[in-house]
Formats: structure tokens, sequence, C-alpha cells
């Protein structure tokens, strides 16, 4: 009974691949002829990608080895096609499928299947629904060419590997905030496990597309802004996938031609959004950087240039590099580098000032928190102590002048700057603060009793703003401005 079942299923599925090939041809025209497609057409083909990736989810095995290798690879074909489509759920459906294909194929390369000679007899004939299992090497032989296709899809479909939503917060302040969980990150998340798998199984294969795909960013064949973020945060994506020796030969060829593309192109526009991604390369690499002392280091003083940068997001996406560096690279940092006079730390806390001189207040929270990371790897506790102290000194000199202005004046506080600046300064605290860790109890002795006073003396001044004008004193810029120094008191 089962047999005949299972025979039943491999008839059924080969009639049906060459019911659709009658109807449908090979498919090949369907993502650039898809917006001309009426509402049945298109729930017609979305049918037809549900059926397929149902089918072959459950029973690919069995139609490997007992089906066409014709009507199997051409289901495979209209799957692919059909992936082409920009329609976003249409292409989930067919994600999760291949998905389950590479997934399945690495788990084989894996556990290296002995019974490849049963499969290549079964291969391309009608054997029994009893035939073997086919080998993992056959497997890949069979399906390299609808991989290939796979490979190029995912990186032309790439999602956007974080979402930055730039809102207002409680204060009244226009501030960057990261979403951690939405629909496009969760996609993100799928197509790199895909393209991990997809490395994993070929890794030269995937090596050249990516290589290809750049050059035809260098000639101007492909080149768009929405083509290279795709083609960069694809190649981020397959981090730790390769052998150490390739990732850090095809790393040296990705980061020369994305150099000599900005280089190349014109305008302040295209040459940040080729810096963006530059950063965005380098920063999913620690394996390489960590390898490479000397380029780890030109990368951060690169970065450090780029917070100078007048272009909008350049300043984010540096200081957000720098906080992915510090975090995987922290030791690296703190260590006396063969030919350094010092640790690359002090020179950063010495230079501190003039790297962050162009930066927003939210933009230097941003690098002092990567700088606490280095700090934290520094496990002498005296040196720790001395390393942030050179780099609070700036904002304790601030926040002393500040606190002894209202000490002597409490009306200095009616003064709106004087208000953000101390704001600014004890969020500054809390960044760095998180990234050493239990280390930072030295820096907030510093600043402790003066910050009680503060949090006692503003607290003061809301209420009586409230009391004399009612709610809508919670409304107006200084009010708001105090209330920032209380939760960033409260939050140290």
């Amino acid at each position: 009974c089962g047999n005949e079942y299972q025979e039943q299923l491999v008839n059924m599925f080969t009639m049906a691949v060459g019911g659709l090939h009658e109807i449908l041809g090979d498919l090949g025209n369907v993502s650039e002829e898809w917006d001309e497609y009426d509402d049945d057409q298109q729930e017609f083909i979305q049918n037809v990608a549900i059926f397929l990736t149902s089918f072959l989810s459950s029973h690919l095995r069995l139609v490997e080895t007992s089906a066409s290798r014709a009507s199997v690879i051409q289901a495979h074909q209209y799957v692919l096609r059909i992936s082409q489509v920009d329609e976003r759920e249409l292409f989930k459906v067919c994600l999760e499928y291949w998905n389950v294909l590479v997934r399945g194929m690495y788990e084989d390369s894996r556990t290296s299947s002995f019974n490849a000679p049963s499969g290549l007899l079964n291969l391309g004939s009608n054997a029994g629904a009893n035939g073997a299992s086919m080998s993992a090497d056959l497997r890949r032989q069979m399906y390299s060419g609808i991989l290939t296709g796979v490979r190029y899809v995912m990186i032309s479909r790439m999602a956007r590997p974080e979402e930055v939503l730039i809102v207002e917060n409680d204060e009244g302040e226009i501030v960057r905030e990261f979403i951690k969980e939405t629909d496009t990150i969760t996609l993100y998340k799928a197509e790199r496990e895909c393209l991990i798998y997809l490395t994993h199984l070929d890794p030269k294969d995937m090596e050249n597309i990516m290589v290809e795909k750049l050059n035809r960013q260098m000639d101007g064949s492909e080149w768009s802004w929405s083509n290279l973020n795709k083609l960069c945060w694809a190649i981020g994506s397959i981090s730790g996938s390769m052998s150490e020796d390739q990732e850090r030969r095809v790393l040296v060829i990705i980061i020369k031609d994305l150099l000599s593309l900005c280089e190349l192109k014109r305008g302040k526009d295209n040459k940040a959004v080729v810096a963006s991604n530059i950063m965005y390369v380098v920063g999913q690499y620690p394996r390489f950087l960590k390898a490479h002392w000397k380029f780890l280091k030109t990368v951060a003083n690169k970065l450090f240039e780029f917070m100078h940068e007048l272009h909008e997001g350049v300043r984010d996406m540096a200081c957000d590099t720098f906080v992915t560096i510090a975090q995987k690279c922290r030791r690296h940092f703190i260590a006396h580098q063969p030919g350094e006079a010092s640790p690359f730390v002090d020179e950063i806390i010495a230079n501190a000032e003039s790297i962050t001189s162009d930066l927003m207040p939210q933009q230097v929270n941003r690098f002092c928190e990567a700088v606490g990371y280095l700090i934290s790897a520094q496990l002498n506790t005296q040196t720790q102590a001395m390393l942030i102290s050179g780099l609070m000194k700036p904002y304790n000199d601030e926040w002393n002048s500040l606190v002894q202005k209202v000490g002597e004046n409490i009306n200095v506080l009616e003064d709106l700057n004087v208000v953000k600046q101390l704001g600014n300064i004890l969020r500054v605290n809390v960044s760095a603060c998180g990234a050493v860790g239990k280390g930072f109890i030295s820096q907030v002795g510093n600043i402790y009793i003066d910050m009680l006073g503060l949090y006692k003396a503003v607290s003061e001044i809301i209420s009586s703003c409230v009391a004399r004008d009612g709610a809508i004193a919670t409304k107006y810029a200084n009010v708001r401005a105090m209330r920032t120094i209380k939760k960033e008191a409260l939050r140290l």
C-alpha cells in the first residue's frame, strides 16, 4: 500500500510538472511581465509556487530517486523563475523552500552518505519507490545550476540588515532608534541563512558571483545605490562561512574594488553610498580584521575621517561601524602591537576631542560607547581607571564648570543650553558606563554627589512649573530638557 501510494505521488508530480510546462512553457519572462498579468494570472502563479514548494518540501527525496531528473529540475526552475518576481510575499514562499533544500543538502554533505551508486542508477529513471537516497555529491551536481541561480536571486533580493527610524523622543529630541524585529529583518535573517548554506555548498561559485556583481558596479552596467547596497549586505551576511584563506582573498578584492568605486564615482551622494557600504562590509568581518592589525588600524582611522564628513548618514554609519568593530576586536586596541609606541586606545583617547569635533551629541554618545568597549577589555584595574579618566576628562571639566555656575546661581538652569549640556554629559556617562561595566564606578564617584544635587534642583523646578501652569508645563522645552537630566541620572 505504501509503495502504491508513493508511486501515485510520483506519477501525479510528473503529470503536474508536464501539465504546467504545456501551460507556462519555461516561464522565462515572468519577472518582467508580472505587472502586466491580470489578477487571475498572478493568482495562478502564486498557486503554482505554493503547490511546488509544499510538495517538494514534503516529497523531495522520493521524486529525486523515482521521478525523472528532467521533471525535478523543471519544478525547481519554476520556483527559481517565480523567486525573481518583485513580490515580497511570493518571494517569502519560495525562500522558505530554498532554505529547506540547501539546509538538507548541507546536512547531507556533513553526514557524507555512502549510497551514491544506488542513487546514480536511479538518476533519470523510474526506479522503484524504495530506491535509496541520492548521495550528497550527486545531489550537489544535480542542483548546481539551480543553486547558482538561487545565489544570484538572493543577492539581488537582499533585505536591509537593520531598520533605523528617525523619531522624536519624550523630550522632543530627534533621535535614531534601532528596530529589533520587523518583517524586513526577519526576511534578512532567512536570506542570510540561505546564503550561508549556499556558500558552504560551493564557496568558489559564491565568490565568482559576488566578484562578478561587483565588476558590474564598476563598469556601470548594474550601477545603482540599491544594487550596491544589496550586494554589500549579501557580502556582509556570509561572514565566517568561507575558509580563512578564501575569506582573506575575497575580502581584499572586494575592498579594493569598493575603494576604486569610491574614487570613480562623481558626486557627494554617490561617494557617500559607496563609503557607507565599505564601512558596513569591513564591520562584518572581525576575523579578517583581528588577523591583520595594520588593516584594522587603517579602517579605524578611516572611520575617524568619515566622522568629519558633512554628508547626512555617513557620520552615523562611521559611529555605528566603530561600535561594531570595538565590540568584536576590543582586545587588539588595548594590546601593545609590534611597531607601535603605545596601545592604539591611548591614541584614540588622546585625540577624542578632535575626532568628535563635528559629531552631534547622539553620535558622540556612540563614539564614547565604542571606546568604552575597548576599555572594558583592559583587565588591569589601575590601567582601566586611567583610560576611563582620560576618556571622561573633557566631559568632567565641562560638568564641573556648569555645576559650579548652578551652585552660584540656581537661575542658570533657566538657560536651555545649559540644561541640554548637562543632559548630554549624563548621556555620555550612561553610554560609556554600559560598555565599560563595573569598572566605571570610579567615574560615577566623581560626579555622584553633584548629580544628586542637580536631580533635586531640577525636580523642584519641574514641580513648581507644573503647580503654576498645570499639565501644559510638561511640554515646555526647558522642562522636557530637565526631565532628560532626571531620566539619565536614574539610568546611570
